[in-house]
């Protein structure tokens, strides 16, 4: 036997004497032994402190039984964890059945073999001992994963520009902790920004470091940012050869509300939406080069399109589109035009509040389930009196 075994202790629960003298014999060497006469008072005894390791537990027992006695302990946080194992000289199959079903992890019959009780006994210390080791490893996992998902949120924008005669709203919604979709903004005075909106493929902390590095990457291009083309090609130039087995997809905007145009490139990324004003249906602004980070040949071109107050812009992720229902059934692209078309007298933030609520909807996500993809969106509006 291990040695850290003789520090455990065993809670055994028994109404006969000679059931009691017998397992003691076998075990009293190798762990403490606690010993309860009736179900009642082993309830009491698995809260004294040191708390059992292990409860042999006696089926039949006058008052409460050991079924009772063991959906107790499973019921009550304290004692969950403890590992259950009955004594019995039933051999019926139901009978262990509903012993598995309140939360045993094992049986040992009578009479008792002192082999078996020992192996059994000691094989459910070392799988606790286990288990106890990964939920500390868990734990820890957790709190790192909180750490960077709180550094990550730190270098996207705290909130958006002001830019005369244009309304602005981002959201930014990861699938978990940490995720690999960025936004972020290039403002270079009250009448001119830059948009990005980016997503890393694969997902996880590989995909959050990387897009922690479109951060650095991004700001090395303002003196490009009125060039979407150019800020596109400088990112790639910067990415490429820094990682192997990821790619980035990125859209970028520049828009001069001096001279009402929205200047748009993209990078394998999903179109910008434009809809409002005295347009009719939604349009797709496509202006696509290679994605970011593997090419570095690869060369960006911008499209210019004017701006007319009540206009829409969007720039986002695939998140969107292909959020699936409990069916599978993707939210797809002409439902997500159908949306746009009739969201049009709002404001940016009520309008990206309420596409969140109809993806919620939509994929009817039950409270800390994981989407199927990150989902970014940088929302614009111009101003009806602008």
């Amino acid at each position: 036997m291990d040695q850290n075994d003789q520090k455990k202790t065993v809670l055994l629960v028994d109404d006969a004497p000679a059931n009691i003298q017998a397992v003691n014999s076998i075990l009293k060497d190798i762990y403490k032994i606690r010993i309860a006469t009736n179900g009642a008072k082993a309830l009491e005894l698995v809260k004294v402190a040191p708390s059992p390791d292990l409860v042999l537990l006696d089926v039949s027992m006058p008052g409460m039984d050991g079924y009772e006695v063991c959906t107790r302990l499973k019921a009550d946080p304290e004692t969950r964890d403890v590992p259950v194992i009955f004594l019995t000289g039933q051999t019926e199959i139901e009978d262990e059945t509903h012993g598995f079903d309140v939360g045993a992890v094992d049986y040992i019959h009578k009479p008792f073999s002192p082999a078996v009780v020992k192996a059994r006994v000691h094989t459910h210390l070392v799988l606790r001992g286990i288990r106890q080791q990964l939920a500390q490893q868990l734990l820890a996992i957790q709190k790192e994963l909180e750490t960077a998902r709180q550094i990550q949120l730190s270098i996207l924008p705290e909130s958006v520009p002001r830019i005369a005669g244009l309304d602005i709203a981002a959201r930014y919604v990861p699938m978990a902790a940490v995720a690999g979709d960025f936004y972020d903004f290039i403002v270079l005075d009250n009448k001119r920004v830059g948009i990005l909106v980016a997503d890393v493929s694969g997902h996880g902390m590989p995909a959050a470091l990387i897009a922690s590095m479109l951060k650095i990457a991004l700001a090395a291009q303002a003196e490009h940012a009125f060039d979407p083309a150019k800020v596109l090609h400088g990112l790639n130039q910067t990415l490429c050869g820094k990682f192997q087995h990821h790619f980035i997809t990125a859209a970028y905007a520049f828009v001069d509300m001096e001279k009402r145009t929205l200047t748009y490139a993209g990078a394998g990324h999903p179109p910008l939406l434009l809809w409002g004003g005295a347009s009719v249906g939604v349009r797709d602004i496509s202006e696509n080069g290679l994605f970011l980070g593997r090419f570095n040949f690869a060369t960006y071109s911008s499209v210019e399109v004017p701006l007319a107050p009540g206009d829409w812009g969007l720039l986002f992720t695939d998140g969107i589109s292909e959020a699936t229902n409990p069916a599978q059934v993707e939210f797809g692209t002409e439902r997500f035009r159908q949306f746009l078309a009739g969201e049009q007298n709002t404001s940016a933030d009520q309008f990206a509040d309420r596409l969140l609520k109809e993806l919620s909807c939509w994929s009817a996500r039950r409270r800390g389930e994981d989407l199927d993809d990150d989902i970014t969106i940088v929302a614009v509006h111009v101003s009806n009196n602008s």
